[in-house]
């Protein structure tokens, strides 16, 4: 019965997302269905699976490394303070937005399970606040980037208050079990787990570098440090009577702040969802006895209630997100923060363990978090409207309003960029301002004056003057300001050779006219269709950056719009690669491609469209 039990459980993992695909079932979370199908295979259904040694160990390898996952997810450079954009300086950041929201989850979360205790349906209130307080953060972020908004000042409101909803219930429940475990006097160990943490990463850091560049297919070092990381942290926290899923929740936050590579990530995420947490999931609905449940009335009753309170602890997100966003947009993302599945499992299994809680009980919260889980990602997609910057690519501001910004400014503003234009010249503002939109005087160019306009706040700073040295000055303001590309118009044949050169060394892209004319006169002379081609109408070359993981680890020749382009070099990790059909992409990959115009706007979105 052990080997079969096994047999189904790994068939109904592999099954699951083909049936979802196959039937188009994207409105569900995957770990809910596979906890549905734990439900029908197990207990509460056909009774074809008992839990054994071996899945039981295995589950419990899938909850620590959805935990690990879940602090890998984490992007610490949100919690960075970032310099106001133009009217945002009476606006809250999102930082500050999650903190409030997540104050209000924890304060409504108390009420209520003050209230169930009040009425006798469940008498643990700090459980209670625990689980009415956590957020799934695996779903908020397949969710949002489903939506494309994980990047905008929206998606990265409702990110920050999943995080918190993970990491402070967290701790929550560390304290809770310690208390109830009777290991109260023992809670100022934890201490050493954070301290165990921090020496790993600080023993890490710099080796870690060096492990990218010496690790091959039979060595995986990369991999052999994570699984290091969460066995050390786990054994730590198991020895000071913290719970596994702390540590493992560490260690996944200690791996992110090694800054891995892409691929590593994935692999960590394929290793995971690949093999271990389906097991988890699947293994949740199994033991889950919804036969007893149904026979309890005050059981019964109490899974309505617990949905309720879940939707009802995360109004308080709605209340604060009205602050910044649309009443529509805001409902989306309050209701989106209710999904409470990954933390909420590894909370009843502490509290099971423990005794405080009955076995029908567990079995309810867990249905409403499933029932909640399958609901709120449904009326997000549905409620939330894309606003204006939910559709803005990137923001450009260009230094110098001239003959040669203007009309860069108004195309690239017809295709959702946010450009602004800034100049110190009191007449080219009279001349330019009724032509374009978001054109700014200011007294004197300085990084004071960018950065009381808002203008600091930019994905790309081009320096476009027609001064040399204004514009490495400039480049180089912006980039010790923090923005990640600079261009610099450098326009001098004979004297700028040097100047070039330090500011290619700082980073900062060089544009020199001169030089394209050569390029494009040589290349005329040697090769007269590239000039055709940069100037057709209909075709042209173009760029676009693998930021989709539909088609990474796919071969060029796979791709679905690949009859519609030509590939014909990929840069990666600073390296040219010439492609064949049989080159596999990789993320972060940049194609040069020559197509259609018709077609390039679709290919580019599609190929860049973060998920």
């Amino acid at each position: 019965m052990t080997q079969l039990s096994m047999f189904i459980v790994m068939l109904a993992a592999l099954v699951i997302p083909i049936m979802m695909a196959r039937f188009k079932i994207t409105g569900v979370p995957t770990a809910v269905a596979e906890i549905v199908v734990g439900i029908i295979i197990g207990k509460s259904g056909f009774n074809l699976v008992q839990t054994t040694s071996t899945l039981t160990l295995l589950s419990d390898l899938g909850v620590i490394l959805l935990m690990f996952l879940s602090g890998m997810e984490i992007d610490f450079s949100l919690f960075k303070s970032r310099p106001a954009a133009d009217g945002e300086e009476q606006q809250a950041s999102p930082v500050q937005l999650a903190s409030w929201a997540f104050g209000g989850v924890v304060l409504v979360a108390a009420g209520l399970a003050l209230l169930l205790k009040a009425t006798g349906l469940f008498t643990d209130p700090f459980l209670a606040t625990i689980l009415f307080s956590t957020v799934a953060l695996g779903v908020v972020i397949a969710t949002l980037k489903e939506k494309e908004i994980l990047s905008k000042p929206m998606g990265q409101t409702i990110l920050l208050t999943a995080v918190l909803g993970e990491i402070v219930p967290m701790f929550g429940l560390t304290v809770y079990a310690s208390i109830n475990g009777g290991n109260a006097g023992q809670l100022w160990l934890l201490v050493l787990l954070f301290l165990a943490a921090l020496l790993l990463l600080y023993r890490f850091k710099r080796p870690f570098i060096w492990f990218n560049k010496i690790t091959k297919a039979t060595t995986q070092l990369d991999i052999r440090l994570a699984f290091f990381l969460i066995f050390t942290l786990v054994i730590i926290a198991e020895q000071v009577g913290a719970e596994t899923i702390l540590g493992g929740f560490l260690a996944g936050m200690v791996m992110k702040l090694l800054e891995p590579h892409e691929s590593t990530a994935d692999k960590l995420t394929s290793i995971g969802y690949g093999f271990f947490i389906p097991i988890f999931f699947i293994m949740t609905g199994v033991k889950l006895n919804l036969r007893e449940l149904f026979t309890k009335p005050s059981a019964l009753i109490l899974i309505p209630i617990l949905v309720a309170c879940f939707f009802i602890a995360k109004l308080a997100p709605v209340l604060v997100y009205r602050r910044r966003f649309s009443g529509r947009n805001a409902l989306a993302g309050g209701v989106l923060t209710a999904t409470t599945i990954t933390l909420v499992l590894p909370s009843l299994q502490v509290a099971r363990s423990l005794g405080v809680i009955s076995s029908s009980q567990k079995d309810a919260f867990i249905l409403a978090a499933v029932i909640v889980c399958i609901c709120a990602p449904i009326v997000f997609n549905s409620v939330y409207k894309l606003s204006k910057e939910d559709l803005i690519k990137q923001r450009v501001v260009l230094i110098g309003a001239n003959v040669v910004t203007v009309p860069i400014a108004q195309q690239l503003s017809a295709q959702w960029y946010d450009i602004h234009l800034v100049t110190s010249k009191k007449e080219n503002y009279e001349a330019y301002n009724s032509e374009v939109e978001n054109l700014t005087l200011l007294p004197e160019i300085t990084t004071d004056h960018l950065r009381e306009a808002g203008l600091l706040r930019a994905d790309i700073l081009v320096a476009s003057y027609l001064n040399d040295g204004q514009n490495a000055r400039f480049a180089t303001m912006a980039k010790e300001a923090g923005i990640k590309r600079v261009i610099a118009f450098q326009t001098d044949r004979s004297a700028t050779s040097d100047r070039m050169e330090r500011l290619t060394a700082a980073g900062i892209e060089v544009f020199n006219p001169y030089a394209v004319q050569v390029s494009f006169l040589r290349a005329l002379i040697e090769s007269p269709s590239v000039m055709r081609m940069l100037t057709d109408t209909e075709a042209g070359l173009y760029e676009v950056r693998v930021t989709n993981h539909r088609f990474t680890g796919r071969q060029l020749m796979d791709l679905p719009f690949i009859d519609k382009i030509t590939v014909s070099r990929i840069r990666r990790r600073n390296h040219w690669i010439t492609p064949h059909g049989s080159t596999v992409l990789e993320y972060n990959d940049r194609l040069i491609f020559t197509g259609k115009r018709a077609d390039v706007a679709e290919i580019r979105h599609q190929l860049r469209k973060r998920n």
